[in-house]
Formats: structure tokens, C-alpha cells, sequence
């Protein structure tokens, strides 16, 4: 007898790739299909493991349980006993989420933002459910939407609203949404996972991700965390939360492009980057505004922030828009006739950017080698350019350059018990530069 055919077992990945393109090729030619096995393919060995290697790439800080991504590695049996274990507890569905580590983290306006960290353990899972679900959810979310999408970026965003400027749509609804991650309803955004998934193990792991208690930091030095339970948001800092921030204002996508939605009667656009959006129109009428804001504070169960949001006419001498960090305004043109729509960083993302240079070169960091700390900040740096080259950022690239110089001639200073100069004949600028310090 000969022998029987080997069946060639997949590369590594390949089985979840192809159910990827399958989910989505399916999501798109059936908008109203309700997808019903799903938590069978959660549990894969293979979904698992590249749920880990992305959770691992994105590193992270240690949960409630102060267990590091490092930990898990170290542990006897290392990631395969780990991956073994979750896929145990998740095929005989005693997997619970463990409560969410609150943190705060500074804003540039000086306020804090909260962020919920779940474990490790949790964040696997929620990648691994996010890889099942991504890509039905991906194939009906609108071309408006930008934030947190595979091959979309804040730039494309910025690049749609300055077409849509260029071509006359100058007035500009500017929303601002209060605490929007942290105030969706979770009853309403239930709804719009069902309306896709009807798997009822894989919507149970949402819930209970939703309704996760969250430690907050103790209100008092010394005094004892405190534990929350959670009725309505999805916390920053989950994996899964952008996707169903982003899937929750999908909705109100779809009801602005319908037929009966401004899109057709106030021949308004729509570009959102997760919970920042921007309306714009030939001209912002009551009747728009009212259409707006009913709809977010009405069935949305949303609140707007009356002072931050706002209506601005570019048309208007000058009139700014502030979208994603970047400032959008028209300007004489220095060498002709007319205007330009100028797109630079913003004021606010400049001074956030010079409070974060004095961070890294103060007192605090007098006793820091030179060379580490030029190559701190020219990681840093580099990273803040790319985010903002695009458009005309030449002048605020001037100005950053010019305050890490003065930044650093202070740093150079503190550590030296003379006043500090640069060698013989060589400037400041020249000095730096020769240190390896990059220029923007």
C-alpha cells in the first residue's frame, strides 16, 4: 500500500488570515448578515498566539495583578503554558475578566485623562476577540471615519477636511464630546454589536469587559484603593474599546449620509477620527446644529460640551480650526496674489510639545550622560515630526529647534560648576550638532 497524502499544515497565521478575509468578504456582501460562530474561533491556538505577539509588541504596563508582560515569559512553561491556560478556561467558559487598574495620565491643557489597564491575561483575550470581529465591523464603517482603523491615519482625516475647505465647505461645526469614552451607553452599544454578532458567548465577553469594576488610585496618601463598578463607558486603554468607540459612532455615521440626513439637505460632510469630528458646510445653519446635537444628546445618549464646541467660518479673517493637533487657517500669500489654507501644528499642540522638552531636559535630568539624553530626544523628536510634517509646519519647526537648543545650553549649564561655553569658535548650534542632535 502506498502511502496515504500528508495534509500540509498552514504557515503560522495563515488559517487566521484566510478566516480574516473570509469574515469580511462575507460581512460585505450580506450588510444585514448576523454572524453567529464566532467564539470557537476566539479559542484557536492560533488566534491566541497572535493576539499574544500584539500584546506583546505594544508592550504595556502590568494590570491589577502587577503581572508584566516580562512575568509571563519568565513563568515555568513560559507563553505556551500561559496560552494553554487561557484557552482552557475559555473553552470551559469560566474565563472572567479580572477588575481594570485605573490610571491618569496629564493632558496639554494640564487635566488628566483617565485610562482603564487591564491585565495581561485580558488584553490576549480582548485581542483575540478583536481579531475575529475587526473585520466585520471594518467592512460597514463608513469612508468618513478615520480614527483607529487599519490603513486610515489622522493625516488622510486632515487631508479630507482641507479638500472639502479648498472647495468651498468653509463653515465648520467643531464638536466636542464630554468624556465620550467614558459615557457610552452600554445598553445602546450592545445594540449595535448585535446588530452584526449574534454569537451570545462572544457578546457575554463584551458585557463583562463593559462591566468590569475599576480600582482607582487611593483618595487619600495612604488610604486603601477604591473599587467601581461600571455602568456606562468603555474605558481608554482596553484593546477592544477604540474598536466599539469607534463601531458606537458608526452609527451616527450612517444616519448623516442617509437620505433624510444632512449630508443630502444641508449638503454637509462629515470627517471623524474616533470621537473628534468636524461638520463642514457652505454655511452652518440653526437647522444643522439643532439636526447635530438632538441626534448625539438624543439617541446617542451623549453629551456635548457646550463651551469647547463651536462654529467657525474660515472665510473670516483670522478664523482657525483646530483638528488633531494641527491648525487649519487661511493666510496671505507672501508671494502672490490672495490666500492659502495654511495647515501647521496647532498653538496648543506647540506648548504641549515645549512642556514635554522642559520635562525631559530639567533639573531632574542635570546628572543624565549628554549623549543618552540627545538620544532621547532626538527619538522623541523625530516621532513628534513625522506626526506633524505635514503641511507647513516649517515655521514650528523653527521654533521647536530653537527652544531645544536654549533647552539644552541650560542642561549643559546646570552641569557644570562654571558658566557654560561652547568650544573655541564654534557655536552653540554647531556644538549641538556635533553631539548628534537632530535638527527638524
Amino acid at each position: 500500500m502506498g502511502e496515504s497524502p500528508r495534509t500540509e499544515r498552514p504557515p503560522d497565521g495563515e488559517k487566521l488570515s484566510r478566516l480574516r478575509v473570509a469574515l469580511s468578504r462575507k460581512a460585505k456582501q450580506e450588510p444585514t448578515y448576523r454572524f453567529y460562530s464566532l467564539y470557537d474561533k476566539v479559542c484557536w491556538r492560533e488566534t491566541l498566539e497572535a493576539a499574544w505577539d500584539q500584546v506583546r509588541r505594544n508592550e504595556g504596563a502590568p494590570g491589577i495583578d502587577g503581572v508584566s508582560i516580562a512575568q509571563v515569559a519568565e513563568r515555568e512553561g513560559g507563553v505556551a503554558a500561559f496560552l494553554e491556560a487561557v484557552q482552557a478556561d475559555l473553552l470551559a467558559r469560566r474565563y472572567r475578566p479580572q477588575p481594570v487598574k485605573r490610571v491618569y495620565i496629564p493632558k496639554a491643557s494640564g487635566a488628566l485623562r483617565p485610562l482603564g489597564i487591564p491585565t495581561v491575561r485580558d488584553r490576549v483575550v480582548q485581542t483575540a476577540v478583536l481579531l475575529i470581529v475587526e473585520p466585520i465591523f471594518e467592512a460597514d464603517f463608513l469612508d468618513c471615519s478615520y480614527g483607529f482603523r487599519p490603513a486610515r491615519s489622522a493625516h488622510q482625516a486632515l487631508q479630507e477636511v482641507r479638500t472639502h475647505v479648498q472647495q468651498g465647505f468653509t463653515a465648520v461645526y467643531d464638536a466636542d464630546l464630554k468624556g465620550y469614552f467614558d459615557s457610552i451607553p452600554h445598553d445602546k452599544l450592545m445594540k449595535c454589536l448585535k446588530h452584526r454578532i449574534s454569537d451570545r458567548q462572544v457578546l457575554k465577553l463584551i458585557r463583562r469587559w463593559l462591566q468590569a469594576p475599576v480600582v482607582h488610585p487611593p483618595e487619600t496618601p495612604g488610604g486603601p484603593p477604591t473599587m467601581r463598578r461600571t455602568r456606562q463607558g468603555t474605558p481608554q486603554g482596553g484593546v477592544i474599546s477604540p474598536l466599539l468607540a469607534n463601531l458606537f459612532l458608526h452609527w451616527f455615521d450612517v444616519i448623516f449620509h442617509r437620505p433624510d440626513g444632512p449630508a443630502h439637505w444641508a449638503r454637509a460632510r462629515l470627517v471623524r477620527y474616533a470621537d473628534d469630528f468636524v461638520v463642514v458646510a457652505r454655511y452652518i445653519s440653526p437647522a444643522l446644529r439643532g439636526w447635530i446635537e438632538g441626534k448625539l444628546e438624543g439617541r446617542f445618549g451623549l453629551e456635548i460640551n457646550r463651551e469647547k464646541t463651536r462654529v467657525v467660518n474660515l472665510k473670516e479673517a483670522g478664523a482657525t480650526l483646530n483638528f488633531l493637533g494641527y491648525a487649519l487657517r487661511y493666510e496671505r500669500n507672501l508671494y502672490g496674489p490672495g490666500r492659502y489654507l495654511r495647515l501647521a501644528p496647532s498653538k496648543k499642540a506647540l506648548a504641549a510639545e515645549r512642556q514635554r522638552l522642559r520635562e525631559m531636559t530639567g533639573p531632574g535630568m542635570a546628572f543624565k550622560p549628554v549623549p543618552r539624553l540627545v538620544g532621547e530626544l532626538n527619538r522623541h523628536l523625530t516621532g513628534w515630526a513625522n506626526y506633524f510634517q505635514m503641511g507647513h509646519p516649517r515655521r514650528a519647526f523653527r521654533a521647536i529647534n530653537s527652544f531645544v537648543r536654549e533647552r539644552l545650553r541650560y542642561h549643559l549649564r546646570r552641569r557644570s560648576q562654571r558658566p557654560y561655553r561652547p568650544p573655541k569658535e564654534v557655536t552653540l548650534y554647531a556644538h549641538l550638532q556635533r553631539m548628534g542632535l537632530v535638527s527638524l
